[in-house]
């Protein structure tokens, strides 16, 4: 960073107890990678507030961003960190991510407090998600089971299920992992078998566009095959105008300049339908490499009557 630059970078980030920790954790790396210092700006996102409605019906990924990219635009902070899986697809003019870091476990997490794993619940169990990805992939699984909504941060989901509201719930690996509650995860999906979510698993920075500076330190913080991995993930949602009310899962490894990507598409008036797959494979070298696989993939979920299912969704 240059002398123009000012001393203190101020992070935005929510309020909850994994935002504030991912957030610590970019400043940390800020202090300790590039000598920048950094300090916090907690918000409350109406992602956070409004917890008796789905996503889905309530406007969707963009609820948990929106008061942090103003906080961007009106010059309180420099940067803002986000679960990428909440970003949404397109973001609005004058901001990009900046830097995509090296992602944690990607995978759900089963947890319970009785039952070792999802095959081991008992015929009719409650299981707790809101996400429209789990709901489809969990009812190809077990078309018994019983799903109910859970929302609210990751502490105040664990509490529901203590509670005895659900037999089971089923939250991401990572952030369970990032609080140090890895021993709460009776069992971790295979990402087969329950593809992730777009982006998850990794922490996105948001700068605007015109930080030019700040854009150039945190090149140092992208991680090469997470960049391309959740850009190809990111494509495929795109490209089916993904949102939280397309139960869209994608999911992409990169080794050796080779991509592997599995994407599934439920139908979300209908849970029950068959899950659309496709797999691709294929080298890529570069962003504009990894975002036509994406498309590739999308094209092969509408080849297989994904419009019906988009269409279902949308009506519903």
């Amino acid at each position: 960073m240059n002398s123009s630059q000012p001393d203190t970078v101020v992070i935005a980030t929510r309020e909850s107890r994994l935002a504030l920790w991912q957030a610590e954790h970019v400043r940390d790396r800020l202090a300790a990678e590039l000598s920048l210092k950094a300090e916090l700006l907690g918000m409350t996102t109406r992602g956070d507030q409004i917890l008796d409605r789905s996503l889905s019906k309530v406007g969707g990924k963009g609820l948990f961003v929106k008061e942090l990219e103003t906080a961007l635009e009106d010059g309180r902070a420099r940067l803002a960190v986000h679960s990428l899986k909440d970003v949404p697809m397109d973001l609005p003019d004058g901001f990009v991510l900046a830097a995509i870091l090296e992602r944690e476990d990607p995978r759900d997490a089963f947890v319970s407090s009785r039952y070792e794993n999802v095959d081991a619940l008992p015929q009719g169990a409650c299981v707790g998600t809101s996400s429209l990805r789990r709901v489809v992939q969990l009812k190809a699984m077990r078309p018994d089971l019983r799903i109910e909504p859970l929302r609210g941060n990751l502490d105040t989901r664990l509490r529901k299920l203590d509670e005895g509201g659900y037999d089971a719930i089923v939250l991401a690996a990572a952030g369970l992992k990032r609080l140090g509650l890895g021993a709460r995860i009776r069992a971790v999906f295979d990402e087969q078998r329950m593809i992730p979510a777009a982006g998850q698993g990794a922490l996105g920075l948001e700068v605007r566009e015109d930080d030019a500076a700040l854009r150039q330190a945190l090149q140092a913080f992208v991680h090469t095959p997470t960049w391309l991995a959740t850009h190809a993930e990111r494509a495929v949602s795109r490209a089916l105008g993904g949102s939280c009310s397309v139960p869209l899962a994608a999911h992409a490894v990169v080794a050796d300049g080779q991509m592997q990507l599995e994407v599934a598409l439920g139908n979300a008036a209908d849970p029950t339908q068959p899950l659309l797959r496709a797999r691709l494979s294929g080298p890529v070298a570069d962003t504009a490499a990894a975002e036509a696989l994406g498309h590739a993939a999308a094209a092969q979920l509408r080849q297989q009557g994904g419009d019906t299912y988009l269409a279902a969704g949308a009506a519903g």
